[in-house]
């Protein structure tokens, strides 16, 4: 027996139904004409004119699509989006998913205008006498225009409600572009991009993406079974989500198939095989958004950030931000794997995540700024602290994503070096670097004036090298008070900005490297905080004979439609002359062979320079070292914000803390002991091993010989001993 609401819709005749569903159809239509009856006047043709037009999301590429990173040898390093898709032609879309979409959402598609009238009476006729649910009117093309005004939105939710309003307006405003929009494109084309454009549900945005994410297959390759639940999920993607709600997916697909039967398109015999299949939620496939969970999520980082900051991507970053996630773009890098893991093994061999302790190794190209390798001890991004993971970029500045600099300790002496001999003091430079000296009253020049040192600073050598030396043996045994010596005779400007133009950044945000270290003579012994990376840029200028490269990662960037965009610049220019450098080489070659370097040296004994770095207490040891192919930076400091190296203020009074230091210190995870030596711990124990792995069967090239003028005379090296 029907229904009492059955039965008191059943006493309105259908023909009168008809006639008054005929009317509002008409009304509807006709609305579409009484925003342009004022261009009467300027005739007929105007009004058709304006009738046709297309707002701007119409007509370029609609939908937006996800980005991907690779590596240097092409495989994927991540995506980045804001809806994943993966735009594909018409002709890479198995026709029976192309048969079930059109079944179920728009079966005359083909046959009938912008607006199916058909179609539309006879869902408005149902829905208004039906208990069973209800029908949708919208065709094919309509529904393709509501799905691109809604996505042009975006994070406007303002926009995306007036998108969605159940307004004659907005349907109006729809109808009329479904019209213009039916006269510039083909039906496929339609078709095509209504497929490219749909929400299947569970994140999966177009009929590729769905096809991928709920099968492990493409859409091209789509069966009766699969193709009748994805065309299914569209008119409610979340109710009916298969990984969410199986049984609801499987009653959608079914009413796809008998849809489908019904029209022919497919047998009944073919429809009642696909109703026996299962859904298997194994073959669900999770793709990752962003760099969490990458192989190397902190160089993935580095990529997006780099990424963020260049001009080709839009002028602004919110711009760049909505290229790099919605414009399909292939970003190509240049990580290497090989490299990569060889320094992340180095530097996880010696320093595990959780240890109180952290490690850095960095490797840059000389002459490109290319960079080689980014490890670093904590290599999973996360929130688990216990886990050893963080969100920080141990190795880079903070507006690369890095949380503080680590002071470099002796490393900083290569700059004062080089300063001093773009000033003209050569190598040969004789100074009586006596064991202490109080720089008490001590002027100096910086760049604004003459300054002087204000109160009592004691400066001890700490390598038992003491007396009159040049600047090789100084460098030999990284001496200090010869190269405190040196910065004030050079003056301060000349070192910190021979600093600067090497590339070292410092880690503390809003400090300017110049403005603020020109009044430190401590500037020389590495009291800077500085990111390793930028360390290793600084060293790769010598390397490159006084050519500066910005670091970079990311090699091609390549829009959806093939177009190459300008991808970040290295920027290589000269910065010091080749005869500074050289002599820089020189001198800290000298170090790998009679100084403080001997522990770190390569197997190979081929061309090498560098130079140690210890700061006060052993909190951190560093070494910086290069040859004319690849310079590298490694780094271990303590994490003072981890026990025992919390500065407690029991531990400062008591000299605790000194005690505390890497020096002796037993790894809790790896078990290896630090000495508290930027040879033979960050040197010998990561430097070394992963120089090593890395120049086999690269050819020795040598060190170009610096002239007289900056050697300083034919008996240049008299002094050393």
């Amino acid at each position: 027996m029907p229904t009492p609401r059955r039965r008191a819709r059943s006493v309105i005749p259908s023909a009168l139904m008809f006639v008054l569903v005929s009317v509002l159809a008409g009304v509807l239509i006709a609305g579409l004409f009484v925003p342009f009856a004022g261009l009467a006047g300027a005739g007929s043709k105007a009004a058709a004119t304006e009738l046709n037009k297309l707002p701007v999301e119409l007509t370029a590429s609609a939908a937006p699509s996800r980005s991907k990173v690779l590596l240097g040898n092409g495989d994927v390093l991540a995506y980045f989006y804001d809806e994943n898709r993966i735009p594909v032609t018409l002709d890479k879309i198995a026709p029976v998913m192309q048969q079930a979409q059109l079944a179920i959402e728009d079966q005359r598609f083909y046959s009938h205008g912008a607006l199916d009238v058909r179609g539309t009476l006879r869902a408005l006729v149902y829905n208004t006498t039906s208990d069973s649910g209800t029908q949708g009117g919208s065709s094919i093309t309509q529904q393709y225009v509501k799905m691109v005004l809604v996505t042009q939105c975006a994070e406007d939710q303002a926009c995306v409600r007036n998108a969605k309003a159940e307004s004659v307006e907005r349907k109006i405003r729809e109808l009329r572009y479904a019209i213009a929009l039916e006269k510039q494109k083909t039906k496929d084309q339609i078709l095509e991009g209504y497929l490219n454009i749909a929400y299947y549900g569970d994140g999966a945005y177009g009929v590729e993406a769905a096809a991928r994410h709920y099968f492990d297959t493409t859409a091209a390759k789509l069966n009766l079974a699969q193709a009748a639940m994805l065309a299914g999920l569209v008119q409610n993607p979340d109710a009916n989500n298969p990984v969410k709600n199986e049984s609801a997916a499987i009653d959608r697909r079914d009413v796809v198939l008998n849809r489908m039967a019904e029209l022919q398109y497919i047998t009944t015999e073919q429809a009642a095989r696909a109703k026996r299949a299962t859904f298997d939620e194994d073959d669900v496939q999770v793709t990752r958004n962003g760099c969490i969970g990458t192989r190397y999520p902190f160089l993935c980082d580095y990529v997006r950030r780099t990424l963020l900051k260049s001009d080709s991507l839009g002028a602004t970053e919110k711009e760049r931000a909505a290229m790099i996630n919605r414009g399909g773009l292939t970003i190509k890098t240049a990580i290497d794997e090989k490299t990569q893991d060889i320094a992340q093994k180095q530097v996880s061999d010696v320093v595990g995540p959780t240890d109180p302790v952290i490690s850095t190794m960095n490797m840059i190209q000389p002459g490109t700024g290319l960079i080689l390798a980014m490890a670093q001890s904590r290599p999973v991004m996360g929130g688990d602290a216990k886990k050893g993971q963080t969100y920080w970029n141990l190795a880079v500045d903070p507006g690369m994503g890095g949380l503080q600099g680590y002071q470099a300790g002796s490393t900083f002496k290569a700059f004062t070096a080089a300063a001093a001999l773009e000033e003209g003091l050569p190598l040969s430079t004789s100074i009586d670097a006596r064991k202490t000296i109080d720089y008490r009253g001590r002027s100096y020049e910086t760049c604004g004036g003459r300054n002087r040192v204000g109160e009592s600073w004691r400066v001890s050598n700490s390598t038992g090298r003491n007396g009159r030396m040049n600047m090789t043996t100084a460098a030999e045994f990284s001496v200090n008070n010869y190269f405190v010596e040196l910065e004030l005779r050079t003056g301060m400007c000349p070192v910190v900005e021979m600093a600067d133009k090497l590339g070292v950044k410092v880690g503390t945000k809003d400090r300017d490297l110049v403005d603020f270290y020109q009044n430190i003579p401590a500037f020389t012994l590495g009291s800077v905080e500085v990111s390793p990376l930028s360390m290793a840029e600084a060293y790769a200028t010598f390397a490159a004979r006084g050519i500066h490269c910005n670091p970079i990662i990311v090699d091609k960037i390549t829009t959806a439609n093939g177009q190459e965009l300008a991808a970040p610049s290295a920027d290589c220019k000269r910065v010091v002359s080749e005869d500074v450098a050289d002599g820089v080489n020189k001198m800290l070659a000298s170090v790998m062979t009679n100084g403080t370097g001997t522990k770190a040296a390569t197997s190979d004994r081929r061309p090498q320079a560098g130079k140690t770095g210890t700061i006060s207490s052993n909190e951190a040891v560093w070494f910086a070292g290069y040859t004319p192919e690849v310079a590298g930076v490694s780094m271990i400091s303590i994490d003072n914000q981890k026990k025992p190296f919390i500065k407690s203020g029991a531990a400062r009074r008591s000299g605790e803390f000194r005690r505390t230091g890497v020096k002796n210190y037993r790894v809790p995870s790896t078990g290896v002991v630090l000495n508290g030596s930027g040879s033979a711990d960050a040197g010998r124990k990561i430097w070394q091993p992963t120089m090593n792995s890395y120049l086999k069967g690269v050819p020795k090239t040598d060190f170009v010989e610096p002239p007289a003028s900056i050697t300083g005379s034919n008996d240049r090296f008299q002094q050393r001993r």
